[in-house]
């Protein structure tokens, strides 16, 4: 029992605040993927509660997407009905649970901590440069939006001035003035003050912008937001079109096998999605647990299954909201379960007000959250550790940014690869001399691309020397390497060298290595 009440405090405390960053980004996916409204709250809604409950991931928030949007573009497009992309998302959910099964959660251990920071940091720039034209109440571009390229015909640079020519001054001075109280918040005066403490920052700034909107509409101003400027959350008359709200999946379309494809296209891409996030958060962890993957993709199948059935969107763990949630100080999985909870019961009993939330105090709290994932610090960290630590974090974060996760991800595990091989391949040869005795050491493994670097250390060696070739350190010696050595052993005593050769464990060396 003092298990279960543990940091609830906390945790509901968090849970309010990604409520109010998810509710709008959950409705933007929705709208960018050209589904239904409301089946980015269903998918926010399962993310929270299902995948809450069969997760082990104790601060990873789940929900719609951005990753998948251009998958669910391409599946309702090609299927032709939003039913029929419904199946894909219940099968998308058995395949990972399949997954799960097969131990697939491994591959997140794979991913360099490099390329993991680095993926955080570009999500941060990304929050940031993406916030901009909300905050300045430029509401053009759906909100959740990570892509470079952007539906509007933008980009994330392009947007900016665009947005500084279109400024609404009301969206403006409320998102200024939320920046500024989460500023403060901040401040060790603040923190010092243990009932000041209890109001999470975001949650004072959306109650304050909330209040100021109602406070303009009163007094008839016309410096009241527009609809388009505030969170635009389907509101039913009824019990009888909420329900209408959700959507059943067309079981019919089953044989169709456009479907099956798309259902392994969205497993893969939001297992990945997914087992990248969790290793990410767990990073941020101030607790530094451990999410066990292959647990992970099982829930997420569990919720992927039940939002296709109800019609939600596709879902996977997400880094934005999982940030906030870290930023927010959740402590427990409690606060992903709660959040859930509170999306269902807000859009039921409240949504007119949810309705009035200024887009722009929610960018302001979006944008703090990516100053607080681009450390400066972290960057001269991973300079100074070097340049196979730096390249493979500097690649993620640009590939990130022009592209998307994903595709950042392989470019900065290839850079890193690229760095790995280069190691390897510089330490497998050692060449040392004492004034005319010459000592080559093959160490670790020489593949046929240590082939030009050996050539060229045998041709230097002089005439009337003494060469020992030591192979008893070496675990894999490819056949090019050795028929360099062998030729270099027949022409040796007409140049006046004398060779010795020390082999060593490797089996086939006895067969292969010429005598002197």
């Amino acid at each position: 029992m003092k298990k279960l009440i543990q940091h609830t405090a906390s945790d509901f405390s968090a849970s309010i605040v990604v409520l109010l960053i998810g509710l709008p980004l959950c409705l933007g996916i929705a709208l960018g993927s050209g589904a239904p409204l409301f089946s980015g709250i269903i998918a926010g809604i399962v993310g929270g509660i299902v995948v809450g409950f069969f997760s082990k991931s104790e601060l990873s928030v789940t929900g719609p997407a951005a990753a998948l949007t251009a998958i669910v573009v391409m599946g309702i497009t090609s299927l032709g009905s939003y039913e029929a992309f419904l199946v894909a998302v219940v099968l998308a959910g058995i395949f990972q649970i399949i997954l799960g099964f097969f131990k697939a959660g491994v591959i997140a251990h794979y991913v360099p901590n490099s390329v993991i920071r680095g993926m955080l940091t570009a999500i941060g720039l990304i929050l940031i440069l993406k916030q901009i034209p909300h905050i300045l109440g430029y509401d053009v571009d759906f909100e959740g939006d990570e892509r470079f390229f952007q539906n509007d015909q933008q980009n994330t640079f392009t947007e900016i001035p665009q947005a500084f020519n279109a400024i609404n001054s009301t969206a403006f001075l409320i998102g200024l003035i939320s920046l500024a109280i989460l500023l403060i918040w901040q401040t060790k005066s603040i923190k010092n003050t243990k009932w000041m403490n209890l109001i999470p920052a975001p949650l004072l700034v959306v109650l304050l912008a909330t209040g100021a909107n109602y406070f303009f509409e009163y007094n008839s101003s016309n410096a009241k937001l527009e609809a388009s400027h505030l969170v635009s959350l389907p509101i039913p008359k009824d019990l009888a079109d909420f329900i209408s709200f959700f959507t059943l999946p067309n079981f019919g379309s089953l044989l169709n096998p456009s479907i099956w494809g798309i259902a392994f296209s969205l497993a893969i891409i939001a297992s990945l999605e997914t087992l990248l996030a969790v290793e990410a958060i767990d990073k941020l962890d101030p607790l530094k647990r451990i999410t066990p993957t292959n647990r992970e993709l099982k829930a997420q199948g569990m919720g992927n299954i039940i939002s296709g059935l109800i019609g939600g969107l596709p879902i996977a763990s997400v880094i934005v909201r999982s940030s906030v949630n870290v930023n927010a100080g959740a402590k427990s999985k409690k606060s992903t379960i709660i959040n859930g909870i509170l999306l269902l019961l807000c859009v039921v009993f409240i949504p007119g007000l949810l309705s009035r939330i200024p887009l722009s105090a929610l960018a302001a709290v979006l944008i703090f959250t990516g100053f607080k994932l681009v450390s400066i610090k972290e960057i001269k960290f991973f300079y100074a550790k070097g340049w196979d630590q730096f390249m493979p974090y500097a690649a993620t974060i640009i590939a990130i940014f022009l592209t998307d996760m994903l595709t950042g991800i392989v470019v900065g595990m290839l850079v890193s690869l690229f760095y790995l091989v280069r190691s390897n391949f510089r330490s497998a040869i050692l060449v040392a001399n004492d004034q005319n005795n010459y000592l080559i050491r093959l160490r670790k493994d020489v593949s046929f691309l240590n082939k030009p670097i050996i050539k060229k250390h045998l041709q230097s060696f002089p005439n009337d020397s003494f060469v020992m070739i030591d192979a008893t350190r070496a675990d894999f010696i490819d056949k090019d390497i050795i028929e360099e050595i062998n030729d270099f052993i027949e022409t040796a005593p007409s140049r006046g060298i004398k060779v010795h050769v020390k082999k060593g464990n490797y089996q086939p060396m006895h067969l292969l290595f010429k005598q002197p």
